[in-house]
C-alpha cells in the first residue's frame, strides 16, 4: 500500500467547514514505509503556503498517521502534501503519489460553500420514468399521442417519443412496496410537467403536473406516501430549454434566443426545444419561483435534478451557467435547507462543481464509461459509447481505475461522493445489454453499491431488463410477467449491504489491486474496514500484498470462504469468476 489521503472522515475532520474554521487533515503512511518529513501545501488567497505536519499516532497495524492543520480562509481551499521518504521526495495529491510536479487541478479541496444535505450521503436513488413504471387506470390520449398496451416492447423510430403506455403518479404510489423490498430510499422522477412527448422534457408549462400523470393532486398523494415511509423524492427540471408549446415561447420573446434572420436557437438542433436565454432577469425570477413552488407544501419535493445542466446558460459568448447554478442552489436552500440539487452532465462536470451551485452531478464520465469499458460483453449488440461515435472499448482493470481516479482527482471528495454513480439511465442502453449476462451484471451492481458516490438504479435494472438504445431501454416494468428473481435478490442484498455498512456510505477508498480482469479495494471508516473484490472472468489465484496485517476477514457478500492476511499483509484469493465478494475485517 502507498502513502494515502482522501477527503473522507478518516482523513478530514470536517466535511463542510465554515470560513474561519481550522480543519485537521491526516496522511496515512503504511507500515514498512518510512517518511522522515511531511509538509502540507495549501493555497491561501491564491498563494501557496507550506506548514509542517506532525506525527499524530501509530495504529495497531504499524501505520503512522501524520496530522496538519488548515485554516479555512477561502470558500475553496486546495491543498496537497510534500512527502519525504527513503525513495525521495514525492507529491501526494488526488492523482496519487508522484515523483514529479503535477498541476494544481489535482489538489485535494476543502469546500466552505453550503454543502449537500446530510441525508444524501445515505441515499440509494431509484430512477422512475413515469410513463413506463406503473399505471393506475386508463386515460384518454391527447391527439399527439399513440397508445400501447403495457406488455408490448417499447417503440423505436422517429415517432417513438409519442407512444404512451399510460404510467402515472398514482401507479407509482401503488408500487412503492416494490421499492421498499429493493431497499432504495430516494425516488427520482423524470419530468412530470405536461409536454408533447412521453419523456416530457419539452415542457409546455412549469406550473402544473401533466393531467395524464394524474395532475397536481396525484403528485401530492405520491410525495406524502413517499415521506410517510421516511424516504425522499426529487423532481426533474429543464433549465436549458422548454417545448414550443410553452406559453413563455409565445409571450416572452426575451426568454429565448431569437435570430435576426428568423428562427430561434434550440437544443442540439431540435426545433421542438427552444433554448432559454438566462441573460433575462425576469426568466431568473420565474425559475426561482418554479424551483421553490414544488419544494413547498403541499407538494414537498426534496430537491431537483437539473436537465442538461452543462448547457444551461451557455450559448456563444454568453456563459451564465455558474450564475444559474448559484441562483437555483440558493432557491432550493431558501425553500428547504435540506434540499438537494444534482446536475446532469454527460462528460467532464468537474469545472462546474465545487462552487456555490450544484451539489453533485450524474457521473457518466467518471463511473459509467469506465465501468462499461471493463465489463462490456464481447458481442455487444450496439455501437454507441454513451454518445461517443465509436464502439464501447475493451479496457483492463488498470485503465478503469485510471479513468475513475483521474476524474475523482479533479473535484472535492464532497462533490464526488454526492454525485450519482450509475450503470445506466433513461438516456442509455441497459446495463444487462452492455455486460451480456446476469453474472457480470452482479459485478457491475456490486461496484455501484460499494465504490464512493451515491448509487442510482434505473427502474427495471433489478429485473434484468434489456435494451440497446434509450428508447428500447425505456420498456415498461414487467409486473405481469415473471421477472428475473435472481437478479432482484442480488440487487436487494447489495443495497442492504450498502445501507448496513457505514464504510460504504461514508468511508474512504484505497485501491489494493487493479490489473487485467480483477479489481480489489478497501473501504474504511472509523471502526470498520471492508475488502471488496470484483472479477469479470475466472483467472489465476490472486496474490495480494499490503492489506492490514494479521487480520481475519469474514465474508459478508458473495459466499466466499473467510480470509486471513499474514503479518506482512499478504493473502491469496481463489481465481473464480465472474465474481463479486466483500469481506469485513473482524479485528480492526
Amino acid at each position: 500500500m502507498r502513502v494515502h489521503h482522501d477527503g473522507s472522515e478518516l482523513y478530514v475532520s470536517s466535511q463542510s467547514p465554515a470560513l474561519g474554521e481550522t480543519v485537521s487533515v491526516f496522511v496515512r503512511v503504511p507500515a514498512g514505509v518510512r517518511a522522515s518529513r511531511i509538509h502540507l501545501r495549501r493555497i491561501s488567497d491564491g498563494e501557496p503556503v507550506f506548514t509542517s505536519a506532525v506525527v499524530d499516532r501509530t495504529d495497531r497495524h504499524g501505520d503512522v498517521w501524520w496530522r496538519a492543520e488548515i485554516p479555512v480562509r477561502n470558500p475553496v481551499t486546495p491543498y496537497r502534501f510534500l512527502v519525504r521518504t527513503s525513495q525521495g521526495v514525492r507529491w501526494l495529491t488526488g492523482a496519487g503519489l508522484t515523483h514529479y510536479d503535477v498541476p494544481d487541478a489535482t489538489d485535494f479541496k476543502l469546500v466552505a460553500h453550503p454543502g449537500p444535505p446530510d441525508w444524501a450521503r445515505d441515499a440509494v436513488v431509484y430512477q422512475i420514468f413515469p410513463d413506463r413504471y406503473a399505471k393506475s387506470g386508463e386515460k384518454d390520449l391527447p391527439d399527439w399521442a399513440t397508445g400501447a398496451s403495457w406488455g408490448t416492447p417499447a417503440a423505436r423510430g422517429p415517432n417513438a417519443t409519442r407512444v404512451l403506455y399510460g404510467g402515472d403518479l398514482d401507479g407509482i404510489a401503488q408500487r412503492l412496496d416494490h421499492i421498499a423490498a429493493l431497499g432504495a430510499n430516494t425516488l427520482y422522477l423524470t419530468p412530470f410537467f405536461p409536454g408533447r412527448s412521453n419523456h416530457r422534457y419539452d415542457a409546455a408549462s412549469f406550473d402544473r403536473v401533466d393531467p395524464l400523470l394524474g395532475g397536481d393532486e396525484a403528485l401530492v398523494r405520491l410525495t406524502r406516501a413517499v415521506h410517510e415511509r421516511g424516504w425522499r423524492i426529487l423532481g426533474d427540471l429543464t433549465t436549458n430549454h422548454t417545448g414550443t408549446g410553452h406559453e413563455w415561447f409565445t409571450r416572452e420573446r426575451g426568454f429565448y434566443y431569437f435570430k435576426e434572420s428568423g428562427g430561434y436557437e434550440c437544443w442540439l438542433g431540435q426545433p421542438s426545444l427552444p433554448k432559454l436565454n438566462w441573460g433575462s432577469a425576469e426568466l431568473r425570477r420565474r425559475f426561482r419561483e418554479v424551483t421553490q413552488r414544488w419544494l413547498a407544501d403541499p407538494y414537498g419535493l426534496d430537491g431537483w435534478r437539473i436537465d442538461v445542466a452543462n448547457m444551461t446558460g451557455r450559448r456563444g459568448a454568453d456563459d451564465w451557467t455558474h450564475e444559474v447554478a448559484t441562483l437555483l442552489r440558493k432557491a432550493v436552500h431558501d425553500a428547504r435547507p435540506d434540499g438537494l440539487l444534482i446536475a446532469e452532465h454527460s462528460h467532464d462536470a468537474t469545472p462546474d462543481l465545487d462552487r456555490d451551485g450544484w451539489h453533485g452531478t450524474m457521473n457518466y464520465a467518471g463511473f459509467t464509461r469506465p465501468l462499461w469499458s471493463w465489463l462490456r460483453a464481447d458481442d455487444l449488440p450496439f455501437d454507441d459509447f454513451l454518445g461517443v461515435p465509436v464502439e464501447v472499448p475493451h479496457r483492463d482493470a488498470a485503465a478503469t481505475v485510471a479513468v475513475m481516479s483521474a476524474f475523482a482527482a479533479q473535484t472535492s471528495w464532497r462533490s464526488w461522493t454526492t454525485s450519482w454513480q450509475m450503470l445506466g439511465s433513461h438516456d442509455t442502453a441497459r446495463i444487462r445489454t452492455v455486460v451480456g449476462d446476469a453474472a457480470r451484471q452482479e459485478v457491475a451492481a456490486g461496484l455501484l453499491m460499494t465504490l464512493p458516490g451515491t448509487p442510482m438504479i434505473f427502474a427495471g435494472d433489478e429485473f434484468g431488463l434489456t435494451g440497446s438504445t434509450n428508447e428500447s431501454a425505456r420498456q415498461p416494468m414487467p409486473w405481469g410477467s415473471a421477472p428475473d428473481s435472481v437478479t432482484f435478490a442480488r440487487y436487494r442484498a447489495l443495497v442492504a449491504l450498502r445501507r448496513g455498512n457505514a464504510a460504504l456510505r461514508r468511508g474512504g477508498l484505497r485501491w489494493v489491486h487493479a490489473e487485467g480482469d480483477c479489481l480489489v479495494f478497501l473501504r474504511e471508516s472509523a471502526g470498520q474496514t471492508l475488502l471488496v473484490l470484483a472479477r469479470r472472468r475466472a483467472g489465476e489465484p490472486l496474490h495480494l500484498t499490503g492489506l492490514p496485517g494479521s487480520t481475519n476477514w469474514e465474508n459478508v457478500y458473495g459466499g466466499a470462504k473467510p480470509l486471513c492476511t499474514e503479518p506482512d499483509g499478504s493473502t491469496i484469493i481463489d481465481g473464480y469468476g465472474p465474481a463479486f465478494q466483500v469481506w469485513a475485517a473482524e479485528d480492526i
